[in-house]
């Protein structure tokens, strides 16, 4: 007789509930427990209790939320699950919570020690545990490392601690199906077998699992979704899973789906042989719409392009993402060919190149691309018997057999961005190369050790701040000294051509780099460096031409600058008895979380959107443009589609944190901040640095952003800020990335860095307006505040106007950020999320944007002389405007 299931609450939880998180945050516990409450009557079994939410005290949260609880006899009533990766919440938790809890969860993820330390503090509260399928080689996706992991810990916990077995809850990870990635087709039939063996080998241990993500492929389609749900629970609890986390009112009753989509859902979730013209997940995708309620448009369908030759049907094929005939198309190319590898190579890659061509001139964009991937994957895999066979011959005859192309990938110590990073990838993999993309903040010796394990034939490193270009530095160097011999490839937002030729190269001398502009370059690049034929004069033209590059630069070098002395006497100088600053409506700090993403995304730039997906052009003038108008436009309503599912369902959450403070210049070119109006006490110190070029008028200036601050004897004040867009931005990416839709995982971090970037424009016109409020008659439009017709600026380190990242340290002690936004610095400092927004408030009328430029040794020097750094530390976060060479 199969047991009762039991259904875990899902809502309250801050990171899977926008409801429940905003109650929460807002402190309405009253309402939240209405949310435990409605779980309850709906028919959860257990509630499961999380509180990690980085603008939360969780551990107060947490006791707060169970307290109250346990005052409510309908709610408490059934058991708690109390649910955070925190262990010091999870014990204050338990601490409070009356009968026998749940703890979700432990894992031996961290080593064997860890796991027994946190489960005899379980046993030492009467807790049960979930212990997930998780060890220090990753988590389990296999059947066989399901039971492997869950034999494991079981056997420590009943042995070595002697855990209750009856306690031991296990979660063997369910993952997405019908993701359209093969390796994820299994996953479902991966759970249901091993929760069949654990619950035949682990006496009285117990199996659950997240439902939702089996069917995070469908989002959008809830009836399809519910069909998952239902179909998968049938098999998963016939196997022995004894509970899951599930929304208790809106699980479907297996016989009620419609018997046509119960059996195609089944054929995925069973991973069934395919019994149509399309794979399991095809299948389920067409017929997804007609259980949604969308109507299909009626269209006519042109088939005069199958008059053409084959060549033009696979070229034909390729660019329109047309799958319904590639099989015969190929065929009969293969019958024309002398070898099956040669249609790969001629008709297919022909169309691929059309493919990269389009994309570089903005005429595709990435679905359209990973379309055409999915042409060109079924053509291969139709001729891939055909060159196995051939292969076996090849080799039997004593031949070789050269295997695709292979590029690791990755973001570089201490930086987070990834946007660009991901597309290449995409592009590569869409042109049939294997990418291994290590993702963001891989140390150096990672990547290499990944190079060397994977044999890969190139490397690729990314990095958005300025301090990446240090690091790519030394990663090379590292390449030569360790003897690499494979080309590496450097790309990203501060990453030039210059740079690349004069930094990097010369460290790797044993091998190519090559600066890779943008995705349209990519493909283009890797197959010439792998190219038998091409590759030579490729690296040779490189080489060439980047000599004239450090030749140029050399020369560049060597124009006129003034000292440091001379510059400060050419000063930016604003009268300050004719326009004296304006005084804050109050000195301190304002936090602002969460703020409204309605109003955020009222005030998106979208011009650096399009930008992104390498689509030249100014919003809205862009959506006509007679070569990228149209993808544009289609690009445009998926982000709009996309933005108001984020705005509907709070993907994101956005806080930020203004500060105001008495400061004046010194005559250094330091600005002092002090703690009250009587300006005795020093507060902070923000060090700017001074243009050095020659100007050539009279009335031009050598500016530094201490000229647009008062010096001491005038009353002035400077404010700062940092915002975010990006709580939950990574888990929302992450999401679409494990279901195989790069896409949207790049569309939806996209978006997070429109609405950072729309925060700080928003928060800014509250500044000018309200908060210092020394423009509070402004009336500007949102285009013409993204134009800066607005008075003051609000420049960021890392930017022109102070190329120093380390002016963060102070900015976020200053604000407190890290408490008051959950922001952070990275040890490179690129802020965390990805998505976000700081820098300085400079009011007075006259202050402007500008570029420090090129600097001097003099300059260096003093700089690290007020900084109390060596002039080598100067140096090297100085690097990319140094007019010298350390």
């Amino acid at each position: 007789m199969t047991p009762t299931f039991i259904n875990i609450g899902e809502r309250t939880n801050v990171t899977g509930s926008a409801k429940f998180k905003k109650l929460i945050v807002e402190g309405n516990y009253t309402a939240a427990l209405d949310v435990a409450r409605q779980q309850v009557e709906a028919g959860a079994q257990v509630i499961d209790v999380n509180m990690d939410e980085g603008l939360l005290d969780s551990e107060v949260a947490m006791r707060t939320f169970l307290n109250l609880m346990a005052a409510e006899p309908d709610i408490a009533r059934v058991p708690v699950m109390i649910d955070s990766s925190k262990w010091e919440v999870i014990e204050a938790g338990l601490k409070c919570v009356q009968g026998k809890p749940i703890v979700n969860s432990i894992s031996m993820k961290e080593g064997i020690d860890k796991f027994k330390e946190q489960a005899r503090l379980c046993l030492k509260y009467g807790a049960a545990v979930v212990v997930m399928a998780f060890d220090e080689i990753g988590q389990a996706d296999t059947a066989e490392r399901k039971i492997e992991i869950c034999t494991k810990a079981y056997r420590v916990l009943v042995d070595e601690v002697g855990f209750p077995p009856e306690d031991i809850i296990f979660d063997p990870n369910i993952f997405a199906v019908a993701t359209g990635i093969d390796e994820h087709n299994n996953y479902a039939v991966d759970f249901i077998e091993g929760t069949r063996a654990i619950k035949q080998t682990l006496p009285y241990a117990r199996v659950s699992g997240g439902v939702s993500n089996v069917s995070f492929s469908f989002r959008g389609n809830e009836p399809v979704r519910r069909a998952i749900h239902g179909v998968f629970l049938y098999h998963a609890i016939a196997a022995g899973m004894d509970m899951g986390i599930v929304n208790a009112g809106d699980l479907p009753v297996y016989d009620s789906i419609e018997p046509e989509l119960r059996e195609a859902v089944e054929d995925v979730i069973l991973n069934r042989p395919q019994r149509h013209d399309v794979s399991n997940t095809e299948w389920l995708v067409d017929l997804a719409p007609k259980y949604k309620g969308d109507k299909a448009e009626a269209r006519v369908v042109n088939l005069v392009w199958r008059e053409g030759s084959v060549e033009e049907r696979l070229k034909h094929a390729l660019v329109n993402g047309i799958t319904e005939y590639i099989d015969q198309d190929t065929e009969e190319a293969r019958q024309q060919a002398e070898r099956p590898l040669h249609v790969i190579e001629g008709p297919l890659m022909a169309g691929m190149n059309v493919v990269g061509d389009l994309f570089g001139a903005g005429k595709m964009f990435l679905p359209q691309v990973v379309k055409s991937a999915r042409v060109m994957k079924q053509s291969v895999a139709y001729l891939m018997p055909y060159m196995e066979a051939e292969k076996e011959a090849h080799v039997a005859a004593g031949g070789t057999y050269q295997a695709a192309g292979k590029v690791l990938m990755a973001t570089v110590k201490g930086d987070v961005h990834d946007i660009g990073k991901n597309i290449v990838g995409v592009v590569l993999q869409c042109n049939n190369y294997e990418v291994i993309d290590l993702g963001v903040m891989v140390p150096c010796d990672r990547i290499l050790a990944e190079a060397k394990e994977q044999g890969v034939h190139m490397i690729g490193l990314s990095g958005l701040i300025t301090p990446s270009l240090d690091e790519m530095v030394f990663v090379a160097r590292e390449m030569q000294r360790t003897g690499f011999n494979i080309p590496l490839l450097i790309g990203g937002a501060t990453t030039s051509k210059t740079h690349t030729a004069v930094k990097i190269e010369p460290g790797y001398k044993n091998n190519q780099v090559v600066y890779v502009l943008d995705a349209s370059r990519a493909v283009g690049v890797v197959s010439q460096l792998l190219s038998e034929t091409d590759r030579d004069s490729f690296v040779d033209s490189t080489k060439a031409e980047y000599i004239k590059v450090r030749e140029a630069y050399g020369k560049g070098n060597s124009a006129p600058r003034s000292s440091l002395s001379e510059a400060r006497a050419n000063k930016f100088r604003i009268d300050f008895a004719a326009e004296p600053p304006v005084a804050p409506s109050f000195l301190g700090l304002k936090t602002f979380s969460p703020y409204d993403l309605h109003d955020l995304a009222d005030h998106i730039d979208w011009t650096p959107f399009f930008a992104t997906w390498e689509l030249a052009g100014k919003y809205p003038a862009i959506l006509e443009d007679e070569i990228v108008g149209e993808a544009a436009t289609d690009l445009f309503k998926d982000a709009q589609k996309m933005l108001a599912q984020i705005l509907e369902e709070k993907w994101f959450t956005a806080s930020g944190v203004v500060g105001f403070w008495p400061a004046n210049a010194t005559d250094d070119d330091d600005i002092e901040l002090y703690t009250d109006e009587g300006r005795t006490e020093v507060l902070a110190r923000f060090q700017t640095l001074r243009q050095q070029m020659k100007k050539p008028r009279a009335d031009q200036s050598n500016t530094a952003l201490s000229d647009f601050i008062a010096p001491k004897g005038t009353p002035d004040w400077i404010g700062g800020f940092a915002v975010t867009a990006g709580h939950g931005e990574m888990e929302i990416a992450h999401k679409f990335k494990a279901a195989g839709d790069d896409y949207n995982a790049i569309l939806a971090t996209a978006l997070a860095d429109r609405l950072a970037e729309a925060f700080a424009e928003a928060l800014h016109k509250k500044v000018r307006r309200e908060l210092w409020g020394y423009a509070a008659d402004e009336t500007l439009s949102v285009e013409e505040l993204i134009g800066e017709k607005y008075l003051g600026i609000r420049p960021a380190p890392g930017y022109p106007a102070q190329p120093d990242h380390t002016e963060k340290w102070p900015l976020f002690d200053l604000l407190d950020a890290r408490a008051r936004t959950g922001m952070a610095l990275t040890e490179s400092l690129a802020m965390t999320p990805p998505a976000s927004v700081s820098g300085m408030y400079f009011a007075h009328p006259k202050a402007h944007y500008f570029g420090v430029g090129k600097i001097e040794k003099d300059q260096v020097a003093d700089y690290a002389r007020r900084k109390g750094w060596q002039v080598d530390e100067a140096e090297r976060w100085l690097s990319p405007i140094l007019n010298y060479v350390p």
